[in-house]
């Protein structure tokens, strides 16, 4: 098989049956990662000079501002914009603007652990298609009446967005059409793979992700699965937070989402 005719995880699997290492192991891992990002480096856009920095854009409006530049080929293109809520929004109704594309609202949420209201082991998108991190719930030891329970509250959760942001619309028929997925950054990237899942289920065209900010590891571990991806500040090591991307950050309610919306359909 020629490498470039094989998929990142076939390469992987053959490598770790090769090596004989355990598919659970940080090695595994780390060498996933490594032929993710060799095997589609053509795939990913960012800016150099913004590589692992903090604080290097103003707000949201800011971050939106550097992808629109990044992603100028798509302007007035027929490209569908997609906003995931809250903090996606004001990064995607600024790219939308500045490439005169439209906007659409698309919830997706974190499957939270009940400990946390920011930590999740999964997500839940706009059509109930679920992504579970089954190494996560594996190593909290959770119980399944625990993770139905959180499941449930996540799916509740997107229900009520989709009426509040959508009305009695129905979501915009989506297949064949070219996405542009806009999130205010990827940490662990459970959101972002609930919403891909879902957006493949829907036949889509073509899949292109657009964020201000990301941990190369998550990252990396979404290049075969869209179609490019285009990340302004990518930052590696041990520690990361979406909000050190950002000189001023707050979070984003459903009322400004609202505000949002009402906006752009003037």
């Amino acid at each position: 098989m020629l490498l470039k005719e094989a998929s990142c995880e076939e390469v992987v699997k053959s490598v770790l049956f090769i090596l004989s290492i355990d598919t659970d192991s940080i090695d595994c891992i780390v060498l996933r990662n490594y032929f993710r990002l060799h095997m589609n480096i053509e795939n990913i856009h960012i800016l150099p000079e913004l590589k692992d920095r903090i604080h290097v854009f103003r707000n949201r409006k800011d971050a939106g501002e550097h992808l629109a530049r990044m992603l100028q080929d798509n302007r007035q293109s027929d490209a569908i914009v997609l906003g995931i809520p809250a903090g996606g929004v004001p990064v995607a109704a600024t790219l939308a603007t500045q490439l005169d594309l439209p906007l659409v609202v698309m919830p997706v949420s974190k499957i939270l652990f009940p400990w946390t209201t920011e930590s999740g082991f999964g997500a839940v998108a706009f059509d109930g298609t679920e992504w579970i991190n089954e190494d996560m719930v594996k190593a909290h030891d959770m119980d399944k009446e625990t993770i139905q329970t959180t499941i449930k509250a996540a799916q509740e959760k997107v229900q009520r967005r989709l009426h509040r942001f959508c009305g009695t619309k129905a979501f915009p028929e989506l297949k064949d059409k070219t996405v542009i997925i806009v999130d205010d950054g990827i940490a662990a990237g459970s959101t972002m793979r609930a919403a891909i899942a879902a957006l493949k289920k829907a036949l889509v065209l073509k899949i292109i992700l657009a964020v201000p900010t990301a941990h190369e590891s998550s990252l990396y571990s979404l290049t075969d699965q869209v179609d490019a991806i285009y990340c302004a500040n990518l930052r590696g090591g041990y520690s990361f937070a979406v909000a050190e991307a950002y000189e001023h950050w707050t979070d984003v309610t459903e009322e400004e989402v609202m505000e949002i919306i009402q906006q752009l359909d003037k």
